[in-house]
């Protein structure tokens, strides 16, 4: 079973666009996900222009890669590492906490995820 950060069912984070290290809509992870993508986030100007400031362009499209390119407002899964450096130098971008997956609490606070949480529960499972 896929469990978040609060010990519930893993929820989706988004399919449009489609999100994850496997695709999927969902912040898991597993062998070969180096960056560990499992932190749901909701996209703000800030964060993407720290991101691409720190090397990791979220949103300039990359059609090789079928990555449409992240503007304000899009949810993804974020690798919890670059969450964590983002949160320290104060533009953490907000979390879907249902989405997040369980072993992001690894890297970081839950506390530090609460307090940065969305109020709605994630994309519902279809």
């Amino acid at each position: 079973m896929r469990t978040n950060v609060l010990g519930k069912p893993l929820t989706c984070c988004c399919r449009k666009p489609m999100t994850g290290f496997y695709r999927d809509g969902y912040c898991r992870t597993g062998p070969g996900d180096t960056g560990l993508h499992t932190v749901c986030i909701e996209a703000t100007a800030d964060f993407l222009e720290f991101s691409r400031a720190q090397g990791n362009d979220l949103s300039t499209p990359a059609p090789q890669w079928s990555f449409p390119g992240l503007k304000a407002g899009d949810r993804w899964c974020l690798c919890v590492t670059r969450w964590k450096e983002a949160l320290e130098a104060g533009c953490a971008p907000a979390v879907c906490l249902s989405a997040s997956h369980e072993s992001a609490l690894e890297w970081v606070d839950l506390e530090d995820l609460k307090a940065h949480a969305l109020d709605d529960a994630g994309e519902t499972d279809e």
